[in-house]
């Protein structure tokens, strides 16, 4: 499609206007946990001024007589304003109540009832439509007395419960959002690619290397059509009978080394492009998981099972490591040498807390050796760990989902288990995501341009 009149838009240019338009929808398409955040602390000055706007009103209620402009101006304000979030938190079919509500809070009742009568109202309506998780916070403000708090109040619940019905909007909006965002990006795409036979060039390349990949290498994982065992055939064997490729496990294989994937490359997929800071994302996830779980693996081969039996102190042990690897890939030598300290000393601690023996001098010198040389890429934990377990962990969610993937896992994940499970489930939905907007140019790619003698099947089933 064009920019302008008669000018090309390149493949950069179509990832920045697709993202610009369906970013958000993307996100909750893609995130089925996906919420508004809560009302973010107010700033500095923001504080600053709003404490001094409250103070100037307690004065003049604290007056002899008590001064209400500044309350009547504020009663006008929920008037206005915040009886515009009542009204907005109401649905379509509540007449009765939208009716109500417009009707009594008006200006003369407000100057009569200036001080509690009009927010007796405000609190006995915000009950009715807050949800069960707000019912504590507008008990509470039933219990205030004195009306400059109870403002206060009313303004901050207020602002939680708009957040909640932004909530409540977006998840049932969420299919609705993903479907357009899906008919988007594709029809976006389709035009750039009539104008641009080639586009699809590094896309075709990426899927001739997972198919080799396979070929070099068979599938430890399950395909959806034969669950029947784990363990594929040996080389030896599936180089002297070769199976048709499934085309679900070299989508499933293509996904995977998205994760490995060199950032000096730039043949990344076009078909991806918009999903590479995603799958950036997830690979720097994938890499504390992979880090974290080695760590714990030493720690616990020197401490036995009587620390790590505790779930207290395993994450204890997992919130240091988190902690001191924000920063592993700028320095990874002296984040690691932290994380080994750190664990030292927590395991010490513990076994001395728990009246056990502490770890002896060469013990805990090995300990930190071993711990240090997990920065090291050729450490064999860390290859073990990442390149083997975890990789067929995500390749199994792809196939098989998250929970029956969990059955399976090794002894050195089962302590990262929760991890691993948020980890898969964000994968998923980007592939699913991906698929359903890209799926016929990858049916037709496997069908046609990599290996038509080998029988792929006709349709590219969602991973």
């Amino acid at each position: 499609f064009s920019r302008g009149r008669g000018r090309v838009l390149s493949v950069t240019g179509l990832t920045e206007t697709v993202n610009e338009v369906s970013k958000l929808s993307s996100e909750i398409g893609m995130n089925h946990d996906y919420m508004e955040e809560k009302v973010l602390p107010p700033s500095k000055v923001k504080e600053t001024i709003h404490n001094a706007f409250w103070d100037r009103l307690k004065e003049q209620l604290s007056a002899t007589p008590p001064d209400f402009s500044c309350v009547l101006e504020l009663l006008k304000e929920i008037k206005i304003c915040k009886c515009k979030i009542l009204l907005s938190l109401l649905l379509p079919r509540q007449n009765c109540l939208r009716i109500e509500i417009e009707e009594t809070l008006d200006m003369d009742l407000l100057k009569e009832e200036a001080e509690h009568g009009a927010l007796k109202y405000v609190l006995n309506m915000m009950a009715l439509l807050c949800v069960p998780v707000r019912d504590e916070a507008v008990q509470k403000l039933e219990n205030i007395t004195d009306p400059v708090w109870l403002l206060r109040g009313i303004f901050q619940v207020l602002g939680l419960m708009k957040m909640d019905m932004v909530n409540y909007t977006i998840q049932s909006l969420q299919p609705h959002l993903q479907e357009h965002s899906i008919q988007y990006e594709w029809a976006k795409f389709q035009e750039l690619l009539n104008k641009q036979p080639s586009l699809l060039n590094h896309t075709t390349k990426w899927l001739t290397q997972a198919a080799a990949d396979l070929t070099t290498s068979p599938p430890t994982c399950p395909d959806t059509s034969d669950s029947s065992s784990v363990a594929g055939p040996s080389p030896n064997e599936a180089a002297k009978n070769p199976e048709p490729l499934s085309p679900t496990m070299v989508l499933s294989q293509g996904f995977l080394n998205l994760l490995l994937w060199d950032p000096e490359n730039e043949e990344f997929p076009e078909t991806l492009l918009m999903d590479r800071t995603r799958l950036q994302e997830l690979e720097s996830q994938l890499h504390q998981l992979t880090i974290m779980a080695s760590v714990l693996l030493v720690a616990s081969s020197f401490s036995g099972s009587i620390l790590f039996g505790s779930p207290q102190f395993v994450d204890k042990l997992k919130r240091i490591t988190k902690s001191l690897l924000e920063d592993f890939h700028s320095r990874p030598e002296e984040a690691i040498l932290s994380v080994s300290e750190q664990v030292s000393q927590e395991i010490h601690q513990s076994l001395k807390n728990m009246g056990l023996a502490a770890l002896s001098s060469d013990n805990a010198t090995s300990l930190m050796g071993q711990l240090q040389n997990i920065a090291k890429k050729e450490n064999c934990v860390l290859s073990v760990i990442g390149n083997q377990w975890i990789h067929l962990f995500l390749k199994c969610c792809l196939v098989l989902g998250v929970q029956r993937s969990l059955l399976d896992l090794p002894g050195g994940l089962t302590l990262i288990e929760a991890e691993l499970a948020e980890l898969g489930q964000k994968f998923i939905n980007l592939t699913h995501q991906n698929q359903e907007v890209f799926g016929p140019y990858y049916t037709e790619i496997l069908k046609t341009r990599i290996s038509p003698a080998q029988a792929l099947e006709t349709k590219v089933e969602s991973v």
